[in-house]
């Protein structure tokens, strides 16, 4: 690893390393205040010997006086001066505790002793220290007085009496906070380095673009308003999710420019990784793009596309498949522009079988006959196999991949089941990554217009008599429209015309579930029903006007 690949997790793993240093500064000031105070108390000794006439005999005299101090060094800290101390006070405690609390130093070349006693109790410490330099001198001129008599040959004189200490030396409250800080920090990096090296998620183009195989087409960020309205309004506002989407839009437009993609497969390893949400907004945004798109609901066992937009779910895919309704009847108009919804229907006892049909295949050439784009919702590749038999009769998938949640190994095996089939993988996209750290792909700048320069009121409206030129005019649902025999859909490319689809008729099912508003909008005759969008040609007209006036310029 190099410095940068450190950096890179210590950005993405800041949590752990802030977490684990709070834990032990919280442990070490935890740990101080559970501790028992600890006070000290310290005398001082003065050792010396008696002094001659001569300069030899005086450096002679000090010499005697270091050696002298090496020794009652010893002898402060052992057993027998400490017994008789506990004797003088009458302590409880043995010689050896108290002894263990004892410490006596001296500096070198120096005839100077100091005895320190530690203990709970900082009076207790004061009597220990004074009673003992008190016993050790009358030990010292036991031990240094000839035993037939005489002066003795060293002295002890307490030069320093220990005082009643007031602050405790241990424990020491700011070192331990310090020291805890220190080692909580050195512990957060090497979990984090170690937590990096056991992750086994995606989280970057370069991991997913290897073990897909194909391009990343899409970054999409989390939005938490997805949680409550998948459906995202591209005509409000620039939000950093429909630019995600817009961008994608673009990306999948140019995948092959001779041979676009029109009938797309969206799906991913397992639930819960923004499947259907990301489905819906592609469908939205090709849609917004100018774009006839059909949006399917091929997820025949857990379907939530109907419930997303709001449309009828128990009628639609599964209901063409078996033979109970025609397709014509099972298109769904939605509240969106140039959208129209196939639901999935029934939940069928076995749905592999039922979209593997030639049935099924008919439906989605149909499907391209009508529509530019059909977008489908299919079911995970991991737990079943609908996604893997949609996919083989379509253009290709998008494989969907959770940030920092879908692992190394699912990918891979999801893309293997793709693989084993001959299908075709379009490109894959990352959804619900952070809006904060490496490798978040969107642009914190936000391109505003320039409000100095004129703007226009509103922008220009195609007349009436254009949307009649070359076509019939767009229902609101399912159209009786002329198609280009070619199979791209249509009369907006090159203007000759095919055969007319006859005008469908709302399914008597959904007539008598859906409310009074579905019917309007079904019925274009009623005061108050959706208009029908403008055809191609008119389409294209507003789009000119459009780019004409701008990128930032209003909309209708």
């Amino acid at each position: 690893m190099e410095l940068q690949d450190y950096l890179r997790i210590l950005q993405a793993r800041w949590k752990i390393i802030a977490v684990t240093t709070v834990v032990a500064i919280l442990g070490a000031l935890g740990a101080s205040l559970l501790t028992t105070p600890i006070y000290e108390a310290s005398t001082r000794m003065f050792v010396s010997t008696s002094s001659g006439a001569s300069v030899n005999e005086i450096y002679q005299g000090n010499l005697f006086s270091q050696q002298r101090v090496t020794s009652y060094t010893k002898l402060l800290t052992g057993d027998t001066l400490a017994q008789r101390t506990i004797d003088k006070l009458d302590l409880n405690m043995t010689a050896p505790q108290l002894a263990s609390q004892v410490k006596a130093t001296s500096a070198p070349d120096t005839v100077l002793i100091d005895v320190t006693v530690q203990d709970p109790s900082p009076e207790r410490a004061r009597d220990i220290a004074n009673a003992l330099s008190d016993e050790f001198v009358v030990m010292a001129r036991e031990l240094e007085t000839p035993e037939r008599g005489g002066a003795p040959a060293a002295r002890v004189v307490v030069e320093q009496q220990a005082q009643t200490p007031s602050i405790p030396v241990s424990p020491k409250t700011l070192r331990n906070l310090a020291l805890g800080a220190a080692v909580g920090l050195l512990l957060g990096i090497a979990l984090a380095v170690v937590r990096d090296r056991l992750d086994n998620t995606v989280k970057d183009r370069r991991t997913v673009e290897e073990l897909a195989g194909s391009a990343l087409i899409g970054t999409i960020p989390f939005d938490k308003d997805r949680q409550t309205q998948q459906a995202i309004n591209f005509t409000e506002g620039h939000s950093s999710s429909a630019e995600a989407y817009r961008e994608l839009r673009t990306n999948l437009q140019f995948l092959e420019v001779d041979n676009p993609p029109r009938i797309i497969v969206v799906t991913s390893s397992l639930p819960t990784e923004g499947k259907t949400t990301t489905a819906i907004n592609i469908a939205l945004v090709l849609a917004e793009g100018g774009h006839r798109v059909c949006l399917v609901e091929g997820d025949l066992r857990k379907p939530r596309v109907s419930k997303y937009l709001g449309i009828v779910g128990s009628v639609g895919l599964s209901s063409v498949l078996a033979g109970q309704a025609n397709l014509d009847s099972v298109l769904q108009p939605t509240q969106y522009h140039g959208l129209t919804a196939l639901a999935s229907g029934p939940i069928p006892p076995n749905p592999s079988e039922l979209l593997g049909t030639d049935t099924a295949r008919k439906v989605l050439e149909d499907l391209r006959e009508r529509f530019d784009y059909v977008i489908i919702d299919a079911s995970p590749l991991l737990p079943v196999t609908d996604a893997t038999v949609l996919t083989a009769m379509s253009d290709g998938a998008l494989v969907i991949a959770r940030h920092a949640e879908t692992r190394r190994d699912q990918l891979t095996r999801a893309v293997g089941n793709l693989h084993s089939v001959g299908a075709t993988i379009l490109g894959t996209i990352i959804t619900m990554t952070p809006s904060r750290g490496r490798g978040v792909y969107e642009y914190k700048y936000y391109y505003e217009t320039d409000k100095s320069l004129p703007q226009m009121q509103k922008a220009p409206v195609p007349s009436p008599q254009l949307a009649t030129v070359g076509a019939p005019a767009f229902p609101t649902a399912p159209p009786s429209r002329t198609h280009a025999p070619n199979g791209n859909g249509g009369n907006g490319g090159n203007g000759h015309h095919g055969p007319t689809y006859p005008e469908p008729q709302a399914h008597q099912v959904l007539e008598q579930e859906h409310d009074t508003d579905w019917v309007d909008q079904v019925n274009p005759s009623t005061p108050g029903a959706a208009q029908p969008p403008a055809p191609r040609r008119a389409r294209r007209y507003r789009e000119d006007v459009e780019g004409q006036s701008g990128p930032d310029g209003p909309r209708q």
